[in-house]
Order: structure tokens, then C-alpha cells, then sequence
């Protein structure tokens, strides 16, 4: 990773306070030309802190009413235990996140659905079926008080 100075750090707090800039604009909110910005932007997704520029999608406004996290515990005494759980769950379309912990839970995931009726089809017939699988946790999600990754940088 190449070290990062003021005019990257410049570029990431105004990406955090409005992502949706174009490159031209970021430019002149930072203080430079266009190509400047541009190579800079390129430079941290190839080696820095950007991973990806993506949309954020309003699922509710998309008929997803409901976001479930569930908590997973898995039967470990198979070796392949993780891969095979993993290579299940990602056909389901609904599971929009998978992350592994360490401590009583194994897995946590997200998991969106229209309605009461089409969560308890996917859980019953999907999430249930999951190999491996010996405890679940699920908590349904009634507000969010803070979704952010920004930091003070």
C-alpha cells in the first residue's frame, strides 16, 4: 500500500461526505485538476482504502420489507465445514451479507425478504436446509439509529 498525504485524505473526506461526486467535482472540492484527482482515485483503488464505489439501493422501496440478521453456529467436526456451508448460502439471492466471527457464533447473516410470509418460505425452506448448521439466531431488524463506515480522517 502506498502512503497516503493530505491531498488523498482530502479526496476521502469528500467522498465520505458525498459519494455520489463526480470526478470533476471531487477535483474542485480537493483543490485539484481533474486528471490529478482521477489518477489519485485510481492509484487508492488499485492499493489504497477504496475497494469499490457501489450504489446503495433502497430495498424497502423495492418491496423488502423485512432484514433479518441471523446468528449461525456450525457443526464443526467436519473439516470442510466452512466451505461447504459458504458454497450453500451464496445461491441464496436474499443473503446479501456473510461474515465468519470467532467467539459462540460462527456466521452472521443478512438476509432481506419481502414479507413475513416470503421470510418464513426462506427460512424454512432455505436457511434451514443449510448443511451443518446447529444453532440459529435470527433478529429481526426493527430501525437503524447509524449506518455509516465514515471515519474522522
Amino acid at each position: 500500500m502506498t502512503k497516503l498525504d493530505a491531498m488523498d485524505f482530502r479526496l476521502l473526506r469528500q467522498l465520505q461526505a458525498d459519494p455520489d461526486l463526480k470526478c470533476a467535482e471531487l477535483a474542485q472540492k480537493s483543490g485539484m485538476s481533474p486528471a490529478t484527482c482521477w489518477r489519485r482515485l485510481e492509484n487508492m483503488k488499485r492499493d489504497g482504502p477504496i475497494s469499490r464505489f457501489e450504489g446503495s439501493i433502497d430495498w424497502t422501496s423495492l418491496g423488502y420489507e423485512i432484514e433479518v440478521s441471523l446468528r449461525i453456529k456450525l457443526d464443526k467436526a467436519n473439516p470442510k465445514v466452512f466451505d461447504e456451508f459458504f458454497y450453500e448460502v451464496r445461491k441464496i439471492p436474499e443473503v446479501t451479507e456473510i461474515q465468519t466471527f470467532l467467539g459462540r457464533v460462527d456466521v452472521r447473516l443478512t438476509l432481506l425478504a419481502r414479507n413475513s410470509k416470503h421470510y418464513r418460505e426462506l427460512y424454512r425452506d432455505r436457511i434451514l436446509a443449510l448443511p451443518f448448521v446447529s444453532d440459529i439466531e435470527p433478529l429481526m431488524l426493527i430501525s437503524t439509529v447509524k449506518d455509516s463506515r465514515c471515519l474522522p480522517i
